[in-house]
């Protein structure tokens, strides 16, 4: 048994119908309450669990600070099955299209602060970060109209080790695990600038064939012949 009713396949012996339609018709057909977006709200409920469970008894108790390391890998993990989920069953949404990305720098940017104000990571670190982070958020929607910018290895790259980082920083590590994570961080907050620098090299160039793609259909139309007469 496929779990499938029989309405949907159209009964025994038919021909299933293209790929290509029924991933339009799920598109057509996604629900808010889809579990890519159930996900992303969930996520977006771990961000304050996550502050109150590390703020918890001034914020030093290593109890408490790992069960916060729990929400936050939760949330990491989270924000990798949801965009899969997403784009494999065709559950993309313009909630999830606003949501996601918020959701994403909002524990991100939760846990950054929560360090720097216990003094567990330098303000300047959490600030490259957060700038970085923002700033790029800003310049997708700046050339949105000429394309997307699409996440790159680097990036990818980037986001791993950021969440690496983090997640070892909220951690009471002691010992050489202390070194360790600084140096995590160290390659975390280089490659988030490295990246952050090869976005606006992208965004530029994308903005710059984006305006020179108008400036000649403009300038086709201006010169083309009229058809009416």
């Amino acid at each position: 048994m496929t779990g499938v009713p029989a309405s949907t396949t159209g009964g025994a012996g038919a021909k299933p119908a293209p790929a290509g339609k029924l991933g339009a018709r799920a598109v057509g057909q996604a629900s808010l309450w889809n579990v890519a977006n159930l996900l992303t709200m969930a996520r977006l409920l771990l961000v304050p669990a996550f502050v109150a469970l590390m703020l918890q008894n001034g914020g030093y108790d290593p109890v408490w600070r790992a069960w916060a390391w729990a929400a936050f890998a939760v949330a990491m993990i989270t924000d990798i099955f949801d965009g899969h989920l997403a784009r494999t069953y065709n559950l993309v949404t313009d909630f999830g299209k606003i949501a996601d990305p918020i959701a994403d720098k909002a524990i991100m940017g939760a846990a950054l602060l929560c360090l720097s104000a216990l003094g567990d990571l330098p303000w300047w670190v959490t600030a490259v970060i957060l700038v970085r982070e923002l700033g790029i958020t800003l310049m997708r929607f700046w050339v949105i109209r000429h394309g997307v910018i699409a996440a790159s290895r680097g990036g990818k790259l980037k986001t791993l080790a950021q969440g690496t980082a983090v997640g070892m920083y909220v951690l009471a590590l002691v010992g050489w695990w202390a070194t360790f994570r600084f140096w995590v961080m160290a390659v975390a907050v280089v490659l988030t600038v490295l990246t952050g620098l090869d976005y606006v090299r992208q965004a530029l160039v994308l903005r710059r064939q984006g305006l020179a793609a108008e400036r000649a259909a403009a300038a086709s139309a201006q010169g083309s012949p009229e058809t009416g007469r």
